[in-house]
This record gives structure tokens, C-alpha cells and sequence, in this order.
């Protein structure tokens, strides 16, 4: 189904408006990695969607490990998942995912772990290749969820 631009903009100016308008919206700060006084939330609830920023998979201390995409992909989604369900939400719930990998050739191994792990249907997705991440990731996901 086509969009026309002027369609689209009504419906991100809709959404914004319900982001900043919503008398329910608040911050969901509790994920792994997360430091206080970081300029940006983990994830952001407004009405009946979060919105989850993008997230790496790190270890208990913050920090990215392993260099191996399968490993960087199994640890970002299970980063998602806490988010997600600390939120009130379900996995299930998810409706669009942003990848960000820092190569394609990536892409293959990553469907594999991100198949496995994310429920059916799957969301809608975007996959993008970018320059870089930060502390060297080599994926990052960020997500939108919206309870049913």
C-alpha cells in the first residue's frame, strides 16, 4: 500500500503530537547499560506505544563484547526483550524494528539469531548499514511496540 508524502506527514505529525500530548507518557529508564544523566531514555511510553531507542548488547558492566555478530545480535534482542517486557509489553507487541550493522555481510548470520528469536509474525523491519556504532558494536536495534 503507497503512502503519498502528504499522507505520511499527517501521520508523523500524529504521532508526535500523541508522543507530547499523552497525559500517560513517561520514561522507562531500567535496561541493562543504562547510566544515569545519559542524555536520552532507553525506551519512552506514550498511550499504548513504546518506543524503544536503540539498543546494544552489552555485559553488566556496559560494555560491548565479542566481535562476533551472532553473539552481538543474541545479546542486543535479549536487551530489547527486558526492555520491553519491563515496560509492560510482550515481545509480541512489536510492530517495527530498525537494524543498524556496521557491515552487510553481517546480514545473513544476524537473520539467523533474529528469525530464532523473534516471535512470528515478524515485526516490519528496516535494515541499515552504518559507518559505525558506539564502543565498537556491530548492531544495533531499535523498536516499536504497541500494545494490542
Amino acid at each position: 500500500m503507497k503512502t503519498s508524502p502528504m499522507a505520511r506527514q499527517a501521520l508523523l505529525l500524529a504521532g508526535l503530537m500523541a508522543i507530547f500530548t499523552s497525559g500517560r507518557a513517561f520514561a522507562q529508564n531500567q535496561a541493562v547499560g543504562f547510566t544515569k544523566g545519559m542524555p536520552f531514555s532507553n525506551a519512552f511510553i506514550a498511550g499504548n506505544t513504546l518506543y524503544v531507542a536503540g539498543q546494544q548488547g552489552p555485559d553488566e558492566h556496559g560494555k560491548v563484547t565479542g566481535t562476533d555478530i551472532t553473539f552481538q545480535t543474541k545479546s542486543t534482542i535479549a536487551v530489547v526483550k527486558k526492555i520491553v517486557e519491563g515496560a509492560g509489553f510482550k515481545m509480541s507487541d512489536i510492530v517495527s524494528v530498525t537494524v543498524y550493522v556496521t557491515s552487510l555481510d553481517d546480514v545473513p548470520k544476524m537473520n539467523e539469531v533474529y528469525k530464532a528469536l523473534m516471535p512470528d509474525p515478524k515485526p516490519a523491519r528496516a535494515t541499515v548499514q552504518v559507518a559505525g556504532l558506539i564502543g565498537g558494536a556491530k548492531i544495533e536495534i531499535s523498536a516499536i511496540a504497541v500494545k494490542h
